[in-house]
C-alpha cells in the first residue's frame, strides 16, 4: 500500500524544491557573469593590441646578394625583423634571380611590406658579391627612404682554405 504524504510534509518538500531552484538560479547567474567578464576582457585585449601599432622611424636594411639569389631584410635598430623578401619568393627562377632587376623588385616588395611601420631612415648593410648590390640600394633611395650609411659586411677570408694541389703536366 502506498503511503500517503501528509500535507505538512508536502509543503516542506515544495519549500525545499523552491530553495534548490533559487540556489541553481544564483549559480547560473554567477557563471553567466563570469562568461561575460571573460568576453569583455578578450575584446579589450584585442582593441588594445590593435591600437598598439609599432612605429619605427629608423631601421636597418640587410642585403644579401649571392651569385644565385638576392635576399633583403628590413629590421629595427635592435635587429628585430620587420619584413623580408627574396627574388625566389617573388617568382624569379634560375639565373634571373641574381639580376639587378630582380633585386630592385625585391627591394620594392620589402618596402611595401614594412610601410605600416613608417620607416623613414635606414642604415644599409650589404653582404655578398652578386649583381643586385647597387641596384637594391638605388631602389631604396628611389622609394624615398633616406639612407644614412652603407656598410659592406662581406666576409673576407684571412688566407682562407688550402688551395688545390698544382697540376702536373
Amino acid at each position: 500500500m502506498p503511503e500517503e504524504i501528509k500535507p505538512e510534509e508536502k509543503a516542506k518538500e515544495e519549500i525545499v524544491v523552491d530553495i534548490v531552484k533559487a540556489e541553481a538560479e544564483k549559480v547560473n547567474a554567477e557563471i553567466k557573469k563570469q562568461e561575460d567578464d571573460s568576453k569583455a576582457s578578450l575584446q579589450t585585449a584585442r582593441t588594445t593590441k590593435s591600437s598598439k601599432r609599432r612605429h619605427v622611424p629608423r631601421g636597418q636594411v640587410h642585403i644579401l646578394c649571392t651569385y644565385n639569389n638576392t635576399v633583403i631584410n628590413m629590421s629595427d635598430l635592435t635587429g628585430n625583423a620587420l619584413g623580408w623578401s627574396s627574388s625566389g619568393s617573388i617568382g624569379f627562377r634560375g639565373a634571373k634571380k641574381s639580376t639587378p632587376f630582380a633585386a630592385t623588385l625585391v627591394t620594392q616588395k620589402v618596402i611595401e611590406k614594412t610601410a605600416r611601420f613608417g620607416v623613414k631612415e635606414v642604415d644599409v648593410f650589404v653582404k655578398g658579391v652578386g649583381g643586385g648590390r647597387e641596384a637594391s640600394v638605388r631602389a631604396l633611395i628611389a622609394a624615398g627612404i633616406q639612407v644614412n650609411s652603407i656598410k659592406d659586411v662581406t666576409p673576407v677570408p684571412h688566407n682562407g682554405c688550402r688551395p688545390k694541389k698544382p697540376r702536373r703536366v
